[in-house]
């Protein structure tokens, strides 16, 4: 991670974590598939837990996970043995507290979270079945990225990767037995979805604690004393972060929101199946991201502040390639990533008008979210966020006022494509003009180095 080239390391430590997030996106897509059979208001009730599920995946996994690795780089880039040891079992305890208090708020509160949203009648009904199991045992999510970020953040992305897509293999099976019923399996509807989830989450959590408890992996699971100095170093960067995750997934659950108070239940289901897709942009982003906070801590505790910049431009050049591939697919085929969900009218039209007009900046998207990741291990978090609340304004606030005005689902998806281009643009010039370092201690270090 120090000195070997960057393109060819970052592609060595990216592609087991992209397959991992691809297994674990493709599953949630095949149980989407599962549900579609349900009928359309199970499909809206679940478009609308969703994007509540995907904030608690991205701030387990992206956000405090991004903060646990970065600390861990950092450390280990110093040399620092024990106190990276000792990280571990502070990751633990802090992503176990979190996951707690958001499966007490998302039981309390989720009924009226859900209306506020627009969600009534059955599709309400659903989307409290299936909210319920799932953020019951939100905790095992939190647990398992925990233990996946410690090990990221020492560079080994292969072990989360083969955990994880093992996972995938026994959730593809157990979902359709715990939604319809076979065999021994109760036929449990929607909420057989959710129970499905959690079991993959217990699973991952216990493989990937005992490897960390093993001592195999280059940070070990020890009992220590809880020191706030470590607490802080995690904090620093991973409270601050959550913010990003708030902002990504609130603008999918407004944006569900207003199509649904302005197009219905059908176009509803519609954009939740197309930004399935989008939500595809954000594993690749994060498979690229995760050792770009592991390459960025490590170079930065190592002194080398050249390179950690390097590591992100270059990271977020691929990024964009691969997700602008994806996203131009989609822009030319809508109907046939949508089909695979459902066949009403109303659904495909508004699906493939969204798949049309925001497909094509995809990159931009995936750009700026592997930036963010960089920014993680840099510990500069200021200029991606205020990106992403930007997005979120100019999406939401202005894409809103525009639908009100207008009635026009074009108009609406036009703003927020521009919002997305927008986001990316941002980053890249705030990491590319060297915000991360003071003035002149890039100029600085080249000059030592030489």
């Amino acid at each position: 991670m120090l000195h070997a080239p960057i393109a060819p390391t970052l592609a060595r430590l990216a592609w087991p974590n992209i397959l991992m997030m691809l297994a674990q996106s493709a599953t949630g897509l095949i149980e989407t598939w599962f549900l579609a059979r349900l009928g359309t208001p199970v499909l809206a009730g679940v478009a609308l837990v969703v994007p509540v599920l995907m904030l608690m995946q991205n701030m387990s996994q992206g956000a405090m996970g991004g903060g646990i690795s970065a600390a861990v780089a950092r450390t280990l880039g110093a040399g620092r043995q024990q106190e990276a040891d000792q990280l571990v079992l502070h990751a633990v305890v802090l992503n176990a507290a979190l996951g707690a208090v958001f499966c007490v708020l998302l039981l309390a509160f989720g009924p009226q979270l859900y209306r506020a949203l627009g969600a009534e009648g059955a599709a309400l009904e659903a989307a409290l079945a299936y909210s319920n199991v799932i953020f019951g045992g939100i905790v095992l999510m939190w647990l398992m990225n925990a233990f996946a970020s410690v090990i990221r953040g020492t560079g080994n992305m292969l072990v989360p990767g083969a955990v994880i897509c093992g996972g995938a293999l026994l959730l593809v099976p157990l979902s359709p037995c715990l939604i319809f019923g076979w065999g021994p399996f109760p036929a449990l509807g929607v909420a057989g979805g959710g129970w499905a989830l959690v079991t993959y989450y217990a699973v991952g959590t216990l493989v990937l604690g005992g490897y960390c408890l093993s001592g195999r992996n280059a940070a070990r699971l020890t009992r220590s004393r809880l020191h706030l100095t470590l607490l802080r170093s995690i904090l620093s960067v991973g409270a601050l972060a959550t913010l990003n995750p708030l902002l990504t997934n609130g603008l999918v659950a407004l944006t569900a929101a207003l199509i649904g108070a302005y197009a219905g239940t059908a176009a509803v289901a519609g954009y939740g199946i197309a930004v399935r897709l989008e939500y595809l942009m954000i594993p690749l982003a994060f498979g690229l991201g995760a050792p770009m906070v592991a390459m960025v801590g490590s170079n930065i505790g190592a002194g080398q502040p050249e390179r950690a910049l390097r590591i992100a431009l270059t990271g977020g050049a691929m990024a964009f390639v691969l997700a602008e591939t994806i996203g131009l697919a989609a822009a030319f085929f809508p109907e046939a990533w949508l089909r695979l969900f459902g066949a009403q009218d109303h659904m495909l039209e508004a699906g493939a008008a969204y798949l049309r007009i925001v497909g094509p900046l995809y990159g931009f998207f995936a750009l700026g979210f592997s930036m963010y990741f960089a920014s993680q291990g840099a510990g500069r978090l200021k200029w991606p966020l205020l990106a992403g609340f930007l997005r979120l304004l100019i999406g939401a606030g202005l894409g809103g006022a525009a639908l009100h005005f207008t009635g026009s689902l074009t108009v609406f998806f036009a703003i927020a494509a521009a919002a997305m281009c927008l986001y990316g643009l941002i980053i890249l010039g705030a990491v590319a003009s060297g915000s991360w370092f003071e003035p002149g201690h890039l100029r600085k270090a080249g000059l030592a180095a030489r």
